[in-house]
């Protein structure tokens, strides 16, 4: 891992980093970043996916000298970024079906292979990610994905984990917590929002495949994920990135505490941040002040049933409990601090 800047500036969300030098500045802070999801397109105010994605691929534009073609699963971040017959992206982009990005970065990069073996090259200079939403990663694309993991594909598969499926009505997903309210999940009953003990947890299946690398991240910690994807591009092989993305609109959360619950999310053990190589943990994010899951939860509307009168204490204590597990299991707790 990067050795950490250490800012002494509270209370302000400022990423710019221009005072430091020129090699510890994040990409988003250089006047020579790609751009490459433009400005213009459709995303809802305070979207943590725009920002994740603008994030992620210019930091591997960065890494690639530009040399990069992204393929992007049907979803929110295909639907606000390319209204026919505009686009937002400033790099070769191709839009695949909503559950076979996966498929379609494999085949990119086989033709690539092809293309440099051709020309005398051992590999391609040129590189591939494909991304998509959570529903078209844990769910639709989920085939897709675990056989391009299973075949090693040279390709960085990113998830931009906003918890449901926002494009088609907040629909649960598998990536959808416990508790929460969606369209198809209601806060009504002895049990409301999503059920207990549902779901996938896809950064452990990836592990699972034992492919070179697999991380988590969130938008909150701009300078941790450029580093991840500075760090995945300069691997071969199938790698696995993902992204938690909070969502306002279907979340009910105000626009301006996208990044505020990020970092809730991680401080809570809710979100665990970490990285792990051929299916071993090798760095975690640690938490320096665990913080209660109900400083996570209240903010966002789509949890208010589990509050006020009657409540569910008991799912509440239930989301405790799993945020704990997760510091336990990764070992999240700085015991230093």
């Amino acid at each position: 891992m990067n050795a950490p800047v250490k800012f002494y500036q509270t209370g302000t969300f400022t990423v710019g980093n221009r005072l430091l030098e020129a090699d510890q500045r994040s990409v988003q802070s250089s006047e020579a970043r790609s751009n490459s999801l433009n400005s213009g397109h459709r995303a809802c105010q305070g979207c943590g996916e725009a920002l994740g994605a603008r994030y992620v691929v210019d930091a591997a534009m960065r890494a690639t000298n530009n040399q990069l073609i992204a393929a992007n699963a049907t979803g929110c971040l295909e639907v606000f970024s390319t209204p026919y017959p505009e686009t937002s992206w400033q790099l070769p982009w191709i839009h695949s079906l909503f559950g076979n990005a996966a498929a379609v970065g494999t085949g990119i990069a086989a033709a690539l292979k092809v293309k440099a073996h051709k020309a005398g090259k051992a590999v391609s200079e040129v590189r591939v990610i494909a991304q998509g939403g959570d529903g078209g990663t844990t769910d639709i694309g989920f085939g897709c994905l675990s056989g391009m993991f299973e075949r090693n594909d040279d390709v960085l598969y990113i998830c931009y984990d906003n918890e449901a499926y926002m494009n088609t009505g907040v629909q649960r997903s598998s990536a959808t917590p416990m508790g929460a309210r969606t369209a198809t999940t209601m806060a009504v009953g002895a049990h409301p929002g999503a059920p207990q003990g549902q779901g996938k947890n896809l950064p452990l299946i990836a592990m699972a495949h034992e492919i070179p690398y697999v991380a988590t991240a969130t938008v909150a910690d701009l300078r941790d994920l450029e580093a991840k994807v500075e760090k995945a591009m300069g691997i071969r092989g199938a790698r696995y990135l993902h992204v938690l993305v909070p969502c306002p609109l279907g979340w009910g959360s105000a626009s301006h505490d996208t990044i505020k619950l990020a970092r809730l999310a991680r401080e809570t053990g809710i979100f665990p941040v970490f990285e792990a190589e051929h299916g071993e943990v090798t760095a975690v994010t640690k938490i320096r002040r665990p913080v209660p899951v109900e400083d996570y939860l209240k903010p966002q509307k789509r949890f208010a049933h589990l509050f006020g009168t009657p409540g569910q204490p008991g799912m509440l204590a239930h989301i405790q409990a799993d945020a704990d597990r997760n510091i336990r299991r990764f070992k999240l707790l700085d015991e230093e601090a």
